[in-house]
Order: C-alpha cells, then sequence, then structure tokens
C-alpha cells in the first residue's frame, strides 16, 4: 500500500504537470521590477528624421537609413524610466507588422516590440505611421514643387486634390492591420490590452500659405495656394482617416494636425524659430532627380519637425497619455506653446 505521504506526493507532482498543460498563470508582464518604457513605432515622424544627431546605426552603416533621433518625441514624454524607438524614416504599415518585409535593413517592428516588452515593462505605446503608404505624402511634396518650378504644370492641388479621398480610404485598412499586429505583439509579450495607453498619432502639417516673402527661394518651393490645400485639406484628411481607424480598433487617438502650427516652414524669421525643417537639398535636382545616394537621403529631413518641435509633441504626448481622454489634439495656444486640447486629466490617486 502506499503511505499517505508518498500519495500526497503524487498528487500535487501530478497537479503540478496538469497546471503546466493547461498553462499556470504567468508573472504579469507588467511586473514592477522591469523598468518602465515608453515605445515608439512607424515613420520618419516618429523617428525623429529632421531632428538630426541620428543613432549610430541608422545614419546609413550598412544601408540602414533609419534616421533616429536622440531628440525624437519618445524620448522627451516623462512617461517611462526608460524609451525605446523603434520607427524607421520611411516605413509603410507592412513594416511596422507581422511578416517578412525588410525597410532599410530592418525587419518587422511588431516583432522586435514583443522582445521590448518582455524586457521592459511598457506602459505607452505610440504608432505613426500611413503617410509613406497610399497618401505617399513625399510624392506629393515633390509634385507640388515641380509645379511650382515649372509654370506648365498644373498646381498639385488640382492635380492630386480629387485623389484624396480614396487615397484615405485605401490607407485606413493597411493601418488597421499595423494596429492589430502591434496589440498582437502585447499579447505575445504577455500583456492584456488595458495594460498599457496605446496611442496612434496623426502628423504635423509642414506647411502653411503665411509665409515669409520670397520664400520660394528660402527653401520652401511651392506656391502659397498649394501650401494653404496642404494645411486646410491633405493634412486633416488624414488626421481623419487615422481617427476613424483609432475609433474601429479601440485605440486611443492623438491629432498632431496643428502641432506646428504657426512654425511652419518658412513662416518665422529667424528661421531657428521654425518646427519644421525647410528643403535640406536643391529642389531641381529633388525633381528631376539629379541627387546622388547621400544627397538622397539628406532629402529625407525636408519638411519634417524639428528637435524643438519633437520637444514640443513630446511633452504633449506625455500630457495626453496621462488623461483618461480617448482622444486630443495637440495645439498651439496664445502664449506659443503647445498643449493639449480636449480630454480631462485623470485624477491623482488618493
Amino acid at each position: 500500500m502506499i503511505s499517505n505521504r508518498r500519495l500526497l506526493l503524487v498528487l500535487v507532482a501530478v497537479l503540478g504537470t496538469a497546471g503546466a498543460l493547461v498553462g499556470a498563470p504567468a508573472a504579469s508582464a507588467a511586473a514592477p521590477d522591469r523598468p518602465t518604457a515608453v515605445v515608439a513605432l512607424g515613420d520618419s515622424a516618429a523617428a525623429g528624421d529632421g531632428a538630426g544627431d541620428y543613432v549610430p546605426g541608422t545614419r546609413g552603416e550598412d544601408g540602414n537609413w533609419c534616421h533616429r533621433s536622440p531628440h525624437a518625441y519618445v524620448h522627451r514624454t516623462g512617461l517611462a524610466v526608460e524609451s525605446v524607438n523603434l520607427a524607421c524614416s520611411g516605413a509603410q504599415a507592412a513594416d511596422v507588422g507581422f511578416g517578412t518585409s525588410t525597410h532599410y535593413t530592418e525587419g518587422s517592428q511588431a516583432q522586435r516590440l514583443v522582445a521590448v516588452a518582455r524586457e521592459h515593462r511598457v506602459t505607452t505605446v505610440v504608432l505613426q505611421v500611413g503617410a509613406n503608404d497610399e497618401p505617399e505624402l513625399t510624392g506629393t511634396g515633390i509634385a507640388c514643387i515641380r509645379a511650382f518650378l515649372d509654370p506648365r504644370e498644373p498646381p498639385c492641388r488640382e492635380t492630386l486634390g480629387p485623389q484624396v479621398p480614396a487615397r484615405m480610404a485605401a490607407v485606413a485598412p493597411r493601418v488597421e492591420t499595423a494596429v492589430g499586429d502591434v496589440r498582437e505583439a502585447m499579447r505575445r509579450a504577455g500583456y492584456r490590452d488595458d495594460d498599457y495607453a496605446f496611442v496612434l498619432a496623426s502628423y504635423a502639417s509642414p506647411v502653411s500659405e503665411l509665409m515669409v516673402p520670397l520664400a520660394g527661394a528660402r527653401g520652401c518651393p511651392y506656391s502659397r495656394a498649394d501650401a494653404a490645400w496642404g494645411r486646410m485639406v491633405l493634412f486633416p484628411a488624414l488626421s481623419d482617416a487615422l481617427r476613424g481607424v483609432a475609433e474601429r480598433t479601440g485605440v486611443r487617438f492623438l491629432d498632431l494636425d496643428r502641432a506646428t502650427e504657426g512654425y511652419e516652414a518658412c513662416t518665422r524669421t529667424p528661421w531657428t524659430q521654425e518646427w519644421q525643417r525647410r528643403i535640406t537639398v536643391d529642389a531641381e535636382a529633388l525633381v528631376h532627380g539629379g541627387l546622388d545616394a547621400v544627397g538622397y537621403h539628406l532629402a529625407q529631413e525636408s519638411f519634417h519637425p524639428t528637435a524643438a518641435a519633437h520637444g514640443a509633441m513630446g511633452r504633449c504626448l506625455g500630457a495626453f497619455v496621462q488623461t483618461n481622454a480617448p482622444s486630443g489634439a495637440c495645439v498651439v495656444g496664445a502664449d506659443g506653446r503647445l498643449g493639449v486640447e480636449g480630454g480631462a486629466r485623470t485624477p491623482s490617486p488618493a
């Protein structure tokens, strides 16, 4: 006969094995012994292209031109002990999601997020992507510059304007897929959906019709009418498309459409006060393909937020995350500072 002691040991062993088979509850992914982190995914706007001082390894080494800047807004939120930037200049939604695509030598951002989330206690994930998909903002900008340089070319607002609704309708499902893959990445790392804040961000318009005189010769070679179309039609349409994605997927939405309003390229004297870079290469070479490889990647910085802009947007993102609002906007106030519009701050614990 089996003694009571031996029987007890056998039962413990069996129950332990059964627990392992069905998957006993693991330690919380938000365990306090891990360093907190805020993570950014997406394209150049999140990577910090235009903000300068790019991190070694993303400045063209071995073909990596991700242009991640230490000044990027993810490093300025104050939301966590550490900040991790997985965004890469030129990335599309497919480069964020799971899959086999590579961009500038790097694979899936979502796959790398899994590893980051296992090593840290991720409190916030921000995703900014879509501009390089169907809206193709770089190509749109080049078309506007071409129209300015060549009077035979029709204004870009006339050639591209009618395409805006269809382009926005096409980009939305791509971003939705990326959002789903980011959610899945966090789940694979052991997080519940309510363990962290997930923010989808839109884009700040880099242009405005309110330019200084002779702006075309000062780094903004496009017409005031086309600039007005970009500021008042194109970028708001992209924001609306991304807002719809956020609502359908249940993530929070931060509208950055007006985040650099009054500080756009060619709107300030001196230019160092601007929050958007002017064109960084010869406009003729950009339009007609006269740039060498280095010049092409230098052109990436054109019409992107500066380090000062990233600092302001990072603080605004941090303030937004601390509210309980599903959506909000970063807007320049009367005092010239960027702040959150909409949403109420979450009460502090008693």
